[in-house]
């Protein structure tokens, strides 16, 4: 760059040149009534053929002299990217590759393992993108939005029942069904994808009701008097037949999802398969251990001094 500073020319004015030379310029146009015909100007493949034309390519400096390419630049054959490619104005190589038959997933990792074992040249950044730039921002935001799912649900269950305890009880049930939500996927041999993670954030709100209607079924019937104990049995016997017949309807309706083929139905099936190992552990396990958590919640609160003290009326 100095030597060519030195003889007045600028670095646009030698690429502009340049790329006049090998690639020609359309700025000029022909025009023949209504119509433009492009005109492209360049340097004819006979004055190009060799590295010895192009290094006798000239220029004219501001000053009227003629400059040779080959008295500020070396010109030699050798194998270099069809273009410069840079981000955040760095020169950088992008490698892209379609994925058929596995998922991107394991592919990377498998990427992955092979460049930590490779040593890199100082200064040099690996930097992912495409599909798997997108995956991991998807699964980030969908985290996000399971915590805040979560969190919601919480604070409508505290309006609810207006009680900071109970519905802590109610969300025990949602960790029961994301055990049967990975169980289904790894026996469906589904991956986890952003519409597995769709497929968890609805259970929070499906789950959530079969321990909501074993816990509301005995704070009712505490209400009335009913012994602990005998409440939640009762709850939990009661409330069986309706929590088995909305998840079996909901599995029934979710199984032509689940193993559908065709266009689409790769992030169907995994959708559909969280869902429906999500419901059966849920519906299974939350009859049990939602009300021994009830109780051992209930236990806490009385030896705090914070559990329902009864009302007593006294009557003249």
């Amino acid at each position: 760059r100095q030597r060519m500073a030195d003889y007045g020319l600028a670095m646009a004015q030698v690429g502009l040149t340049l790329q006049t030379a090998f690639s020609g310029n359309s700025d000029a146009q022909y025009r023949d009534g209504d119509y433009e015909y492009p005109i492209r100007i360049g340097l004819d493949a006979f004055d190009r053929r060799s590295a010895e034309d192009i290094r006798n390519l000239t220029f004219v400096n501001p000053l009227g002299n003629t400059v040779y390419l080959k008295q500020f630049a070396d010109v030699r054959e050798s194998t270099a990217p069809t273009r410069l490619e840079r981000r955040d104005r760095v020169t950088s190589v992008m490698l892209t590759a379609q994925v058929i038959g596995r998922p991107n997933g394991s592919v990377s990792r498998d990427i992955k393992a092979r460049l930590d074992v490779m040593p890199l040249p100082p200064g040099t950044e690996i930097k992912y993108g495409g599909d798997l730039k997108r995956q991991q921002q998807g699964i980030g935001t969908m985290g996000f939005a399971l915590w805040a799912s979560l969190v919601l649900v919480y604070l409508i269950m505290v309006a609810l029942y207006d009680n900071w305890v109970y519905p802590l009880v109610v969300l025990f049930s949602i960790p029961l069904s994301i055990i049967g939500a990975f169980l289904a996927l790894a026996l469906a041999r589904e991956n986890l994808t952003v519409f597995t993670g769709l497929g968890l954030l609805m259970l929070v709100g499906l789950v959530g009701k079969n321990a909501i209607l074993v816990v509301d079924f005995a704070n009712h019937l505490r209400e009335q008097g009913t012994p602990l104990r005998e409440a939640l049995l009762q709850s939990t016997k009661l409330r069986f037949r309706p929590v088995f017949m909305t998840n079996i309807a909901m599995v029934i309706g979710l199984l032509p999802i689940a193993m559908a083929q065709g266009a689409g139905a790769d992030w169907k099936n995994g959708l559909a398969w969280a869902i429906i190992g999500g419901l059966n552990s849920s519906m299974f396990l939350s009859l049990i251990v939602v009300p021994v958590v009830y109780w051992l919640f209930d236990r806490a609160l009385e030896r705090l001094g914070l559990g329902k003290r009864e009302k007593v009326e006294l009557e003249e």
